[in-house]
């Protein structure tokens, strides 16, 4: 029987060497095209970075002679939100970078545990979770600088429902992923038996 299993199955059609160079030099290009993602990603994160810091101390600066008026108070506010949100994005385009970093090009040593990508899933979960700070960020930005009427009641429905939609993704994603087993935790099962 075993024999006839063995004369059975087709041989594998091997690749002239000409082809897996082509192949090879496909898939490096693919891969240098990637890296280059990576780094304007990170570029961009860098740059929001720094823009914010930048911005935090030029408007610090121009409230310190007037620190006890009301006005510079909600000023800071409102400028101390928005770097909120700019980290913000900032931290997402970073959490991109090392994600596809470790998905396409190499693992990155020295990262915390929580920025460890083992899969586009993870790497979605973590950015969702951002996005919809990010957003309840942007409307109270936008709600501290309100000066009345019922525009804000749109835009908040409109964010509501844009966190809602991420939100019921974030657990059909959750769910979709908690039912996945391992191929390791397969087959550990079956070297156990006799």
């Amino acid at each position: 029987m075993k024999g006839r299993s063995a004369a059975g199955k087709r041989a594998a059609p091997v690749l002239s060497a000409t082809r897996r160079r082509t192949l090879g030099g496909a898939f490096g290009f693919t891969r240098l095209i990637v890296e280059l993602g990576v780094l304007s990603a990170f570029a961009f994160s860098l740059a929001l970075f720094v823009a914010a810091i930048a911005q935090a101390y030029v408007t610090i600066r121009a409230a310190l002679g007037r620190l006890g008026d009301a006005e510079t108070t909600k000023t800071l506010i409102i400028a101390a939100v928005e770097q909120a949100d700019t980290l913000l994005i900032g931290v997402a385009l970073l959490i991109i970078s090392f994600g596809l970093q470790s998905l396409f090009v190499s693992r990155i040593q020295n990262v915390p545990a929580w920025l460890h990508i083992e899969s586009f899933d993870d790497l979605k979960q973590k950015l969702i979770g951002i996005v919809v700070v990010a957003l309840a960020v942007n409307f109270f930005s936008v709600a501290l600088e309100w000066k009345g009427g019922g525009d804000i009641l749109v835009y908040g429905a409109a964010l509501a429902a844009v966190i809602l939609a991420v939100g019921t993704y974030s657990v059909i994603l959750s769910r979709q992923g908690g039912h996945r087993v391992h191929p390791t935790a397969e087959a550990a099962p079956d070297r156990a038996q006799p």
